[in-house]
């Protein structure tokens, strides 16, 4: 309990302490900055290069062959009703294994 008592008086004295070196870099750094010279706006912006283009194309490889022609039928006509299976015997049904 002696442990917990030492460190409760420390806390403002903490806070004080973090704000101090936190200012402390920020300054070094801002001198740094202004020592060195380097200005953000003189630095070109990366830019990412576009994708290559593949272009796959038969007729320009072999101009003497003529480019294939691909035609689609589409049967507009209704879907043709399904067919239902004929009904078994009883015969059947008693030779069939059974389904369970």
């Amino acid at each position: 309990m002696s442990e917990e008592s030492e460190n409760s008086g420390g806390s403002l004295k903490n806070i004080l302490i973090g704000l101090a070196s936190t200012i402390a870099i920020a300054v070094g750094g801002f001198v740094t900055k202004q020592l060195t010279g380097e200005d953000e706006a003189a630095q070109p912006a990366a830019v990412s290069a576009p994708a290559p283009v593949i272009n796959i194309n038969q007729a320009a490889a072999s101009p003497s062959v003529a480019p294939k022609t691909i035609i689609v039928n589409k049967n507009t006509s209704a879907p043709a009703a399904p067919v239902k299976p004929k009904p078994k015997t009883a015969k059947e049904e008693l030779e069939e294994a059974p389904k369970w």
